[in-house]
């Protein structure tokens, strides 16, 4: 009897020894973006380069799904609203950070007191301005006060600048700091950051979801889309973002690679200069040069035909837009209809403005961040010239772009940028980007201000609709930016490779797999 005993326990011993095996990470998988990122400090960026490489390291309280559900992640259940201007967040158990410390209340308080502070002058902040305090009730438990209340904290709390971050390590740290030594307890773990070449990843062992099935994950940028899909086709990389639309055919014929597309909740945009702002992002006085005029805005809005450019340019692979809102956002009003290119009106509007000989501009963009986004800019150039509003074109490669003009406002008059936010919610499109002061807005408008204001402490669903449909409405006629279209997102990856795109544009390993196991 003993003798079938030691037998049967080492069966099992065996058994159990070859499932471990089979569920140990391995192989590696590269993904290639246009951009590297400005700095691994999740709450101090916000570009979505940079937080899809942190979403490998970084956890934030909640998440969105494949299908942009909000789920808890270090949060155990989903917050809960207690008072008007109070969340009470319970905390996963058992979650440590990949330099050992325990994830507690401490890690809560830490990170969103940090995020959210603004002497820290850290450019994820503005997001996070509603919140005043955080309240550790117990190990495992803390209260989000708000100044005041806030309909879409659970939202916000899904962002990458929402990162949990380990108190005793990072604390007194400086930013350049924490991008030098990002420490998550995400399925993945900083090994190094070769600029300008890639990051590389290994899988946390002691990750609380589950061992991840990839052991080494790499991002590298490669900012020229030909290049980036004959990266793809020759087996160098494993997935590619922003593929361009001309070349999907050849993706899609290719016996060793596949498209994978989703409608995005990115919309591409022309930005206007009417202030000028000062290193605080405070306004000085309106913009020297001709767009301070809402005419002048007005007319280079009539003056482009984005249709042509979608057709042209992304082979019809976009969506016109009325706003900078999908029709997936919060604050989406169907009625409002894409402006139509009017070249008389432009010509009516700069008479009126005192320019009928037409204007001079520049137009600044950045190239290898977004799908075309240089032949976007050119055919956008042209049409402004033919249209009487004669312009120049600059394009720059994006951290360059970000970090010495559109974040220290010299990139007008006229800026090209993409804008997707998770939340799926007019307010982080319209706070972060119009609602002075802010490190990417260049128009002051009290009315708007105003209004953005009460959108953000209304809590009744339908009235604040109603508030963000009036800003709409006030933003077309105030013309501080020019949208041209929702973008469709097209990534090419290796067949080897079980992966979906998705339409917040977040690339997660944790949630490949490849097929042969390597």
């Amino acid at each position: 009897m003993a003798h079938w005993r030691a037998t049967l326990v080492v069966f099992a011993v065996l058994i159990l020894a070859a499932g471990a095996a089979a569920a140990a990470p391995a192989g590696k998988v590269i993904i290639a973006q246009g951009v590297d990122p400005t700095t691994l400090d999740m709450m101090n960026q916000q570009e979505t380069p940079a937080s899809n490489v942190g979403a490998q390291m970084f956890e934030t309280l909640v998440e969105r799904d494949a299908s942009l559900t909000l789920k808890p992640a270090l949060a155990a259940e989903m917050p809960k609203l207690v008072s008007p201007t109070t969340w009470e967040i319970k905390l996963r158990r058992g979650v440590k950070f990949h330099n050992g410390e325990e994830f507690n209340a401490e890690s809560v308080k830490f990170s969103l007191e940090r995020v959210s502070n603004p002497a820290n002058k850290l450019r994820g902040s503005s997001s996070f301005a509603p919140i005043d305090r955080v309240e550790i009730v117990d190990p495992l438990m803390v209260r989000v006060h708000t100044k005041k209340p806030w309909p879409i904290l659970t939202n916000a709390l899904s962002f990458r600048q929402a990162a949990m971050y380990p108190p005793k390590e990072y604390a007194g740290k400086e930013t350049a700091a924490v991008s030098r030594n990002p420490i998550g307890t995400g399925p993945y773990k900083f090994v190094r950051w070769a600029k300008d070449e890639e990051i590389v990843m290994e899988a946390f062992s002691d990750y609380w979801g589950g061992v991840p099935k990839i052991k080494t994950v790499v991002f590298k940028p490669i900012p020229d889309d030909a290049v980036r899909v004959a990266a793809l086709q020759n087996g160098e990389i494993d997935v590619a973002v922003n593929i361009p639309p001309h070349l999907a055919n050849i993706i899609e014929k290719h016996p060793k690679i596949f498209l994978s597309t989703a409608p995005s909740i990115r919309t591409i945009q022309l930005m206007i200069y009417t202030h000028q702002m000062d290193k605080d992002h405070k306004p000085t006085g309106p913009y020297n040069g001709p767009t301070a005029d809402k005419r002048v805005r007005q007319a280079i809005a009539h003056a482009i035909d984005a249709d042509e450019i979608i057709k042209s340019v992304l082979d019809g692979k976009a969506v016109r837009v009325a706003t900078m809102l999908t029709s997936m956002h919060f604050g989406f009003d169907p009625s409002l209809k894409p402006i139509k290119q009017d070249l008389a009106k432009t010509k009516k509007l700069l008479t009126q403005a005192g320019f009928p000989n037409g204007v001079e501009i520049v137009l600044n963009g950045p190239q290898g961040r977004y799908v075309r986004d240089k032949e976007v800019a050119e055919a956008v150039a042209g049409q402004l010239t033919k249209a009487g509003i004669k312009t120049t074109l600059r394009t720059f490669e994006f951290v360059n772009y970000l970090n010495n003009m559109v974040y220290v406002h010299k990139a007008g008059p006229v800026w090209l940028i993409g804008w997707g936010t998770p939340t799926v919610d007019a307010e982080t499109v319209y706070v972060p980007l119009f609602k002075s002061p802010n490190i990417f807005v260049n128009w002051h408008n009290e009315d708007f201000n105003g209004l953005a204001e009460a959108a953000q402490a209304e809590m009744d669903e339908k009235k604040r609709l109603a508030m963000y449909h009036r800003i709409n409405k006030l933003w077309i006629e105030e013309t501080p930016a020019v949208p041209l279209y929702q973008q469709i997102d097209l990534y090419g990856a290796n067949k080897r490779l079980a992966w979906k795109a998705r339409s917040d544009e977040l690339i997660k390993a944790y949630d490949m797999a490849l097929k042969d196991g390597k």
